[in-house]
């Protein structure tokens, strides 16, 4: 165990906490929310009651000056990171955000605004202030807001953690990262390592003029960890980041993933990738592991089907989608076989986006986005579910929200983002053994990688952190530079074989970028061992 005085004395020799953010896949200081904000303790935090009451102050100010709706979220915002490289500890952040939210509906326009002064008058003035907005906001309006009806909930959730990451001592955080780390530096080859340690804690509270009152306590972590072996004559280098995946869940997740006892391991298939074989070009059947996957089903199903991505609403990160215009691709456009079934999902135990009410006082529900293998339907928020009204009528589905509003900080405006997205389990009780067992040559590919795809989330390419050839149903070596150029419905109608419920696993992005201001969002994708056939393989350390 690190001491207080070892502590502070590595810490204070270390270099700074942005560089060394950056050197760890998806960590990135600016997508933090509130990154930016003083790390000191804040100065007021009001009780429940006390929320409650700026709340019901706010909607009352907001109906006053003349929305025909309003709802007002207030937050605290929690982030604490613990980096260290090798033996030191690199830095410690504690960033802490609170204030308000109020967002008002006028003549169908929405307005907002934002206050970090919690005290009646100020969220009477932010009231105020998004009312006034709305009203300046009603000349660019193409269609009014409708909202689809939701119940009038008032309840209080959490979501289910059991050790709060803000009770454990740093000390002892970073203590297990430096024996992580010693752990990896042990295998041949191996020179640098990179490990943190990131909690977010976020208490949300929501009100709406249509009676709703809810309190939320939700708690993420993530421990990556990137491993770089480095060759004897220094021409070759190769990188290994844990698949520990992020997780709506508390410390205890941190000890369950067991980082110490499986460092090592990492780091040898570091030092693997040095002398495994270049893969050949060409084409090849895949065998890809839920710790692959779920990257792919981020981006080539996840984004396309949120419903404002389609219609053209939404065009940062990458675009807008292929799957549209929605009449012609709900129940008539083949995603993929008629085993393929895709859930949307933000009430799925530990899952990142998982929550119990959402920015809108929506109760999530599990919703099929693609059924047997067509489009079934898209992401939505209580305004875009009357978008859809036509084929929820045709369907006998009652028009509703999907529970899919958030906003990713009480400064942010709540707008439509992804939940978590998960391709369901097979019938057949299979597994990663049986898909790899039942293939004569193709790759098997573990981890997520680099990526690219294009503004309509058609074409792409992905690669990995771990490749193995397959012969004869058996793996019999390691590959390296391996990655797969695709074109999305080809892809995803190529898979024939799937895993049962038992091999089912979740990955996770921590910050998933939308939106204009952009806005970041923490989401899971369940999914099982697949196998896609006939698919094409490139190099990517050929140099000609």
């Amino acid at each position: 165990m690190t001491n207080r005085r070892d502590f502070l004395r590595k810490s204070g020799t270390a270099l700074g906490a942005f560089a060394a953010l950056n050197q760890i896949p998806g960590l990135r200081p600016g997508a933090v929310p509130g990154f930016l904000h003083s790390g000191a303790p804040l100065a007021f935090i009001p009780t429940d009651d006390e929320i409650n009451a700026l709340m019901a102050t706010a909607l009352g100010a907001a109906k006053s000056a003349g929305a025909s709706y309003s709802d007002v979220r207030i937050g605290r915002y929690q982030n604490n990171f613990v980096i260290t490289r090798e033996h030191q500890i690199v830095q410690v952040v504690d960033t802490d955000s609170m204030g308000a939210g109020v967002r008002a509906l006028v003549d169908g326009t929405w307005g907002f605004a934002a206050t970090r002064n919690l005290t009646s008058d100020s969220l009477a003035a932010a009231a105020r202030e998004a009312v006034a907005i709305a009203k300046a906001n009603r000349i660019a309006q193409d269609r009014p807001v409708v909202l689809a009806p939701t119940p009038v909930v008032q309840a209080t959730w959490n979501n289910g953690f059991s050790k709060d990451p803000w009770d454990v001592p740093v000390e002892e955080k970073a203590d297990l990262l430096i024996r992580a780390n010693t752990e990896a530096m042990k295998a041949k080859n191996v020179r640098f390592v990179s490990s943190v340690m990131y909690f977010v804690k976020e208490n949300r509270h929501f009100a709406s003029t249509d009676g709703s009152v809810t309190n939320q306590t939700l708690v993420r972590s993530w421990v990556p960890m990137q491993i770089t072996a480095i060759s004897a004559d220094q021409t070759d280098f190769q990188n290994r980041s844990n698949t520990v995946q992020p997780m709506g869940r508390g410390y205890e997740y941190v000890a369950e993933a067991d980082i110490v006892n499986n460092a090592r391991k990492w780091g040898e298939e570091a030092s693997e990738k040095l002398t495994a074989k270049p893969v050949d070009v060409g084409r090849y059947d895949l065998v890809l592991h839920p710790s692959h996957l779920w990257l792919t089903i981020h981006e080539s199903i996840a984004h396309p089907t949120e419903l404002d991505r389609a219609l053209g609403y939404e065009a940062n990160y990458a675009g807008t989608s292929f799957a549209s215009p929605p009449e012609k691709m709900l129940g008539k456009f083949r995603y993929g076989p008629e085993f393929m079934n895709i859930q949307g999902d933000r009430s799925q135990p530990g899952g990142c986006a998982t929550i119990g009410y959402d920015d809108e006082g929506v109760k999530p529900e599990e919703f099929l986005i693609i059924k047997n293998g067509l489009i079934n339907d898209y992401q939505t928020t209580r305004e875009q579910a009357n978008w859809l009204k036509w084929w929820y009528d045709s369907q006998g589905r009652p028009t509703r929200s999907h529970g899919c509003s958030n906003g990713d900080s009480w400064s942010s405006v709540q707008f439509q983002r992804m939940p978590n997205v998960s391709l369901l389990p097979g019938e057949k009780d299979l597994g990663w053994n049986d898909l790899i067992g039942a293939t004569d040559r193709g790759i098997a590919i573990m981890g997520d990688g680099s990526f690219s795809i294009d503004q309509q989330r058609y074409n792409a390419q992905f690669g990995g952190q771990l490749f193995y050839e397959i012969k004869g149903g058996k793996i019999v070596g390691m590959l390296k530079d391996v990655a797969y150029q695709m074109r999305t419905p080809d892809f995803w109608n190529s898979m024939d074989m799937i895993g049962g419920r038992k091999s089912y696993m979740m990955g996770s992005a921590f910050f998933d970028g939308k939106g204009q201001p952009g806005q970041v969002n923490a989401v899971s994708h369940g999914c099982v061992p697949s196998r896609f056939r006939n698919i094409n393989v490139i190099n990517t350390g050929r140099k000609a």
